[in-house]
């Protein structure tokens, strides 16, 4: 205070004025709290969180790796297709099938960018802003929300799980910076498309389009792909057979939604949009399952392709190759062909499954059927018949190698004789002409020494001195077991091997003669497709192709090399004509009504104790191997076939042949004629003309009057023609030197053991 203040002050009563006092703080402490929160300090913490918050993802992004894909995505179906494409069943756990991106068209990818992220294709990968409202949403408890990229969509599909936590948000934006740096925009794609779930029951596009259009992802159209890319935001909600008014409503805003965006993008003109209606999905379908025919038609296509990628190096063995298979991601597309397969079942049924009545007859539990059908020009197998049902029979009886060929088998020696130049024991070259002692349980002779088995014929027949042709009309096992040992049993196998059976383990004794070897129908249609095929080896192929996104597979082709000469393959076939035309199959193929003149060759056989029973023909274009197995419905061993469906006896000529000329006829397109070069093949001429009368019907005695047993006796009309396609006169009957007929059992008699029958006295030797 100055002198002049304390003057005043005095004068005003000698007191010295007060100081002004401070306001004192407020008691609720906001002062405090002001001081506490500057905004110096304010923009310091966000600086600092920030920086916390990138040293955490700088963290995060060197410490979390694109890791493996999560099995359960990598999961797909295996496609199985007829040979017109058309789709026979699907297989897996997953209804999925990946496919290139390159396959699916342009436009069709777009919609999907067009509906979930319009700029996929210049971001990073990532949406910054809906990651953060994703993490925000799942920490306050609200549940998933959307605005991922594809990429992250992707990445939650591939690589991580559907769990809605903050750890796998964060490890999403990792994996899809990493991911988006690391690989195409097209990789991206095609891993998002394949992989989402579109309802159904369907993974991926290709699944997709399958199950809403019927059409494989190569064939989508631009407003197909609007659908299925809206589908993606709600697959049941939006699905058109099972939405509602509301759910219709809203997947064709979004489909619109969609198909605007793509103008936006110039991925679409405007007057292309206004012209595309809402493309309704059609009804769902059932998956082709595994019944019927279907399982054994997909059995025998896994084994070829397993087989197949254990031949190429893709697996070291079959159980390797079964679980590459079992992953699933193959598209195989079969050779069969949808109509003849259609034909051979009915065929079968007609002919015999609707005859057999278990309920009447026990036996008729034990008959199983089995059929094999193959185009002898490329190798194809069109039709397979493997058994009434694959859900109740799980023995594909088309494929099934272990009952005896029988008399099939006789065709393969004869081929053996011809190609060889095989000569009788008294140095008579083996022809069609040659006449061979047809004397039942005649010792069978290797020079002057007996081998050791003289087998019986059917019922114990003799014929006497009879040509090769007739025995093979007859089907006269004394003839067959001779001439195998004038070729050479070691020679009748090696040439039985090349010509498509399999001889491993096969002893080279008489009794191989009678077929007493085990052999499937798919073995014996490769045999006589290759007799078919003028002696040119053809393997019954089931594959026609199979695809895979990691492999290729190149399956070999079907028909190979020479294996025996034309002259003998035309000579046997010529020969086999003689046997629908004169002998065992005359009856139920001769006679057809369907036949309309077309040449026909094959073969019948029953076999040991009527366990099989078998008949192998074939025209020009066509080669179809039927049998029937006796197998005891409950213990599955081999059991005999007797009375079966009402018959004495099942018979080669009998229901095979019927079920063999029904399904032949049926899909035969046009008359054709074989084309042969033989100068010693001689069929023997009808003795009657085919005629267009009804086909007897096959009673409970037609074994021993319509349909004569193979050992029927010989016809009057001995051999004077040539086989259709020869341009040689016939040779005259060459004879070749018998030994005495001998009426004692069979010393030996190979593997067969059961010589009699009771009810038919003689023995029921293969046939």
């Amino acid at each position: 205070m100055g002198r002049a203040e304390e003057r005043k002050a005095r004068q005003r009563g000698g007191h010295r004025a007060a100081p002004k006092r401070r306001r004192s703080a407020p008691a609720d402490g906001r002062g405090r709290i002001r001081r506490l929160f500057t905004w110096k300090k304010v923009v310091g913490a966000f600086l600092g969180v920030c920086l916390v918050v990138m040293g955490a993802f700088i963290v995060l992004y060197m410490v979390i790796d694109i890791p493996e894909g999560n099995p359960e995505a990598d999961l797909q179906s295996n496609v199985y297709k007829y040979s017109d494409g058309s789709v026979m069943a699907r297989t897996g756990e997953r209804n999925r099938e990946i496919v290139d991106l390159a396959k699916i068209p342009k436009e069709v990818q777009r919609t999907f960018v067009a509906a979930e992220n319009k700029t996929f294709y210049n971001d990073a990968g990532v949406d910054l802003k809906g990651t953060a409202r994703g993490v925000l949403n799942t920490l306050s408890g609200k549940g998933a929300q959307g605005g991922s990229t594809i990429t992250q969509q992707y990445v939650k599909n591939y690589y991580l799980s559907q769990e809605q936590t903050v750890t796998r948000k964060l490890k999403e934006l990792v994996i899809s910076l990493k991911l988006d740096r690391e690989k195409s925009k097209d990789y991206i794609l095609a891993g998002y498309m394949n992989t989402s779930y579109y309802g159904r029951g369907a993974y991926g596009i290709q699944a997709a389009a399958q199950a809403y259009y019927r059409v494989d992802a190569e064939e989508l159209t631009v407003e197909q792909g609007a659908y299925l890319s809206a589908l993606l935001q709600a697959p049941n909600q939006y699905d058109w057979a099972i939405a509602s008014e509301t759910g219709k409503k809203l997947v064709q805003e979004r489909w619109n939604y969609v198909l605007d965006n793509m103008v936006e993008q110039k991925w679409l003109s405007q007057g292309d949009r206004q012209g595309m209606e809402f493309p309704e999905p059609k009804e769902p379908k059932a998956a082709a399952g595994m019944e019927g025919q279907t399982g054994y038609l997909v059995e025998a296509a896994n084994y070829s392709l397993k087989k197949q990628l254990v031949a190429q190096g893709d697996a070291e063995d079959m159980e390797q190759a079964k679980a590459l298979v079992d992953l699933g991601g193959y598209t195989v597309t079969l050779n069969i062909d949808k109509k003849k397969q259609a034909a051979l079942e009915k065929s079968v049924k007609e002919k015999l499954t609707s005859k057999l009545d278990p309920d009447k007859r026990d036996v008729d539990a034990d008959v199983q059927a089995g059929a094999v059908s193959v185009d002898p020009k490329t190798g194809g197998v069109l039709a397979m018949y493997g058994g009434v049902d694959y859900i109740k029979h799980y023995t594909n009886n088309a494929t099934r190698d272990d009952y005896q060929a029988a008399s099939t088998f006789k065709p393969v020696i004869l081929a053996a004789a011809v190609d060889q130049d095989a000569e009788t024991q008294d140095g008579v070259p083996i022809t069609a002409k040659t006449v061979y002692d047809g004397t039942s349980e005649r010792p069978v002779m290797n020079g002057d020494q007996e081998v050791g088995f003289a087998p019986p014929n059917e019922d114990d027949k003799s014929y006497g001195d009879i040509d090769v042709q007739e025995s093979m009309n007859q089907s006269v096992n004394s003839v067959f077991a001779q001439m195998g040992i004038d070729v050479g049993m070691p020679e009748v196998v090696k040439v039985a091997g090349e010509l498509g059976m399999d001889t491993e383990g096969m002893e080279a004794v008489p009794a191989q003669t009678l077929g007493s070897m085990g052999a499937s129908p798919l073995e014996m249609a490769g045999v006589y497709a290759t007799l078919d095929n003028h002696g040119v080896k053809v393997t019954p192929s089931i594959v026609k192709s199979a695809e895979h996104k990691d492999r290729t597979m190149d399956f070999p082709d079907p028909v190979g090399e020479r294996v025996i000469s034309r002259e003998a393959a035309d000579t046997v076939t010529s020969v086999l004509t003689g046997v629908v035309d004169d002998g065992t199959a005359k009856t139920s193929v001769r006679d057809n009504p369907l036949r309309d003149g077309q040449v026909v060759a094959g073969k019948t056989g029953t076999s040991d104790n009527n366990k099989s029973a078998w008949f192998t023909g074939f025209t020009p274009d066509l080669v179809t191997s039927v049998g029937l197995f006796g197998e005891d419905a409950k213990t599955h061993s081999q059991v005999p076939m007797y009375k079966a469906a009402g018959v004495d006896r099942v018979n080669g000529g009998g229901f095979p042949a019927e079920i063999w000329a029904g399904y032949t006829f049926g899909v035969m397109d046009e008359v054709s004629k074989f084309d042969l070069e033989t100068k010693q093949g001689n069929a023997v001429k009808p003795s009657n003309t085919p005629t267009n009368t009804e086909s007897p019907t096959q009673s409970p005695t037609q074994e021993e009057s319509s349909s004569p047993p193979e050992s029927e006796s010989p016809p009057t009309q001995s051999p004077t023609s040539d086989p259709p396609g020869s341009e040689s006169p016939p040779e005259s009957p060459t004879r070749s030197p018998s030994n005495s007929p001998s009426t004692e059992p069979p010393p030996g008699g190979g593997e067969e053991t059961e010589t009699e029958d009771p009810d038919f006295p003689g023995g029921d030797w293969l046939q």
